[in-house]
């Protein structure tokens, strides 16, 4: 248990009535890196700090901010976040050393406060959304595999498909192996697997593995980042193999979810879909794991996800209509590296 004198518990507990927040230090540092302050719930509480809010942490001369959130996975890999451990409070990076990356040492001065209420909380609902892995939880396999085909704007019947990994260890699995072979898939986008990874996952579906032996398969190896140029490079290598192979296509990750998300609302703006029908596709994947219903904030939360990426895809201005194929056309052909030939190439095999 973390040691706390008296006096300097009354100090943090007082402190949260100051206009500069509440006021605490380092007490303990696991060998994580992760950083256990003096202040106690309570102040927090005082200070009217839940989890969803968007605080400052003070530390010397640097501000950050913060979401208090309540485990590590509220936020994404490298992202700093202020939680309850116990009764104290703990800052933390997920998957990194908090107290190496803010030069934090026991004894050091910590100050806390409210930015915003509720300003994470949207995406607190998307991370703790609950799916079940029971087949019968679903209306129907596909739901259950997050299989469809994909025909947004211009995009053919029959030509592409994407959903849950059909060989993988995992209970969907069995699922979606059995619809793409129903589907006569003929080449498959993995945009998850390493060599070695695809070389143990090849055991779990018959006709996945025959297709990788027919030398239809590409393995990416790609991840979660699409304004990382290594995602772009990769995609655009998994957009070649399609223009050098047969339909019908998948396009697959582990959930069929962010990745093929992605790789699908770029295709599907290259055909001339509109901005609802890509960003309707996109939050289909959730319909089907978590029952996300539109109309309700999760809905709009996730909605955010893909709307957000195109505005970022074109420098932060708004996207519509009118310019989300030039905005994807440009990531494809200026971070992908694809040319335009390549690309009128894609687009005459989807039509």
């Amino acid at each position: 248990m973390l040691k706390r004198g008296f006096l300097l518990g009354v100090f943090v507990v007082l402190s949260a009535l100051m206009l500069a927040g509440i006021v605490g230090a380092v007490a303990e540092i696991d060998k994580y890196g992760n950083v256990h302050t003096n202040i106690p719930m309570e102040a927090v509480v005082y200070a009217a700090i839940e989890a969803g809010d968007l605080v400052y942490v003070t530390m010397g001369t640097t501000t950050i901010m913060v979401p208090f959130v309540t485990t590590y996975g509220d936020v994404d890999r490298g992202k700093p976040l202020a939680r309850y451990s116990d009764d104290h409070v703990l800052l933390a990076i997920n998957y990194g050393n908090f107290a190496k990356t803010y030069g934090l040492e026991v004894g050091s001065p910590v100050y806390m406060g409210l930015v915003e209420k509720g300003a994470y909380k949207d995406e607190l609902e998307i991370r703790h959304l609950v799916r079940s892995d029971v087949r019968e939880d679903y209306a129907s396999d596909a739901i259950f595999a997050n299989f469809r085909e994909i025909t947004l704007g211009d995009i053919a019947p029959g030509k592409l498909y994407r959903c849950s990994h059909p060989s993988i260890d995992d209970p969907r699995a069995a699922y979606a192996s059995a619809l793409i072979e129903q589907a006569g898939i003929k080449t498959v986008i993995n945009l998850s697997d390493s060599d070695e990874e695809l070389a143990t996952n090849l055991e779990y579906s018959e006709y996945y593995k025959s297709i990788g032996e027919a030398g239809n398969l590409i393995n990416l190896n790609m991840g979660v980042d699409p304004l990382a140029d290594d995602f772009a490079k990769k995609l655009g290598e998994g957009l070649r193999f399609m223009i050098a192979h047969e339909p019908p296509y998948l396009i697959h990750c582990v959930e069929g979810k962010d990745r093929a998300g992605i790789a699908s609302a770029l295709l599907g703006a290259i055909m001339n879909a509109k901005t609802d029908e890509i960003y309707a596709d996109y939050v289909k994947s959730y319909e089907n794991y978590y029952n996300v219903v539109p109309g309700t904030a999760a809905y709009e939360a996730v909605r955010k996800i893909i709307v957000d990426l195109f505005v970022m895809m074109n420098d932060g201005n708004p996207v519509d209509d009118l310019n989300v194929k030039s905005v994807a056309l440009d990531y494809l052909t200026k971070k992908a590296g694809l040319s335009y030939t390549e690309i009128a190439a894609i687009q005459d095999i989807l039509r």
